[in-house]
């Protein structure tokens, strides 16, 4: 099973808009040894939809690269095309990415027998274990339980991101879900409670910033010491919440260059945040 924290990490870009290689490379290796379970490049906090397939490819690669077998590296490869998302796994696969996050696909709003078959043909033709990401915000469209249960019979279906923000639905998917699948958090600010139900992790996208932090929480959330874990989770409650003030990851990418560790660039049409809201965000911890 999948445990633990897994980095949807940040693309940085020089003032150009070209990726910054090298600060990309010192993200992926600050993770690792901060005790990160995996590195999920090219999702949506990486900014893949302005991405071209030669720097999803160079991304997907310099992960690979930099773990080096130390952590999973899940590949963010889904479309709303059923043959570009097996497509873009078989090179990923390629690449020597371990699995695949698989978005809802998004705009076509297929039906549940659409999602079904979509799914299906990807796990069966592309080559590497599917986590599925339900994020019907971005998507316009929800994974209920009665579908991810039934994908979940299929053994190269192996985990589900949650950002649905239902409780209720989790509830339902951790109580019903089969031995062996793993349910991940796609929110920072509910891996806690999800993990108390539970869960298994997150896949997370403050870790870009704190990583050992989240770490060290959701460790204790394993070892079922949760009045540490509810210590680490109060401290950074607020961060968690304000790093959706702005779309992600402008949020994130902003305050690491507030840190100096990357410059504060994003690709249109995403642009940065207003001065209240970055003061909202400085001011998290206080």
């Amino acid at each position: 099973m999948l445990k633990g924290v897994f980095t949807a990490i940040i693309t940085p870009f020089n003032k150009d808009g070209s990726i910054d290689k090298i600060s990309y490379r010192e993200l992926l290796e600050n993770q690792v040894k901060n005790g990160i379970h995996g590195l999920v490049p090219v999702g949506t906090t990486g900014e893949s939809p302005t991405l071209s397939k030669n720097e999803k490819e160079f991304l997907i690669e310099t992960a690979v690269d930099v773990a080096s077998g130390r952590v999973p590296v899940i590949a963010g490869t889904g479309s709303n095309s059923t043959q570009a998302a097996i497509d873009a796994t078989k090179t990923a696969k390629e690449l020597g990415a371990d699995y695949t996050l698989q978005v809802a696909p998004y705009y076509n709003k297929p039906s549940e027998d659409g999602l079904y078959r979509h799914f299906s043909e990807i796990a069966d033709k592309a080559g590497l274990p599917v986590i599925l990401y339900n994020v019907p915000g971005r998507s316009g469209i929800n994974l209920p339980v009665s579908l991810i249960l039934k994908l979940a019979e299929n053994s190269m279906i192996v985990a589900v991101k949650e950002a649905s923000g239902n409780m209720g639905q989790i509830l339902e998917l951790l109580i019903k879900r089969k031995d062996g699948f793993s349910v991940l958090s796609g929110d920072d600010a509910l891996t806690l409670p999800l993990m108390a139900a539970g869960g298994d992790g997150v896949i997370s996208v403050a870790s870009n910033a704190f990583p050992k932090e989240m770490v060290q929480l959701v460790e204790y959330m394993i070892n079922e010491n949760l009045s540490e874990a509810q210590k680490i989770h109060n401290i950074y409650i607020n961060f968690f919440s304000n790093l959706f003030i702005a779309p992600n990851p402008v949020p994130i990418k902003t305050y690491l260059s507030k840190k100096g560790i990357i410059e504060e660039v994003f690709r249109l049409p995403l642009c940065g945040m207003q001065e209240s809201q970055k003061e909202i965000l400085f001011s998290s911890f206080n």
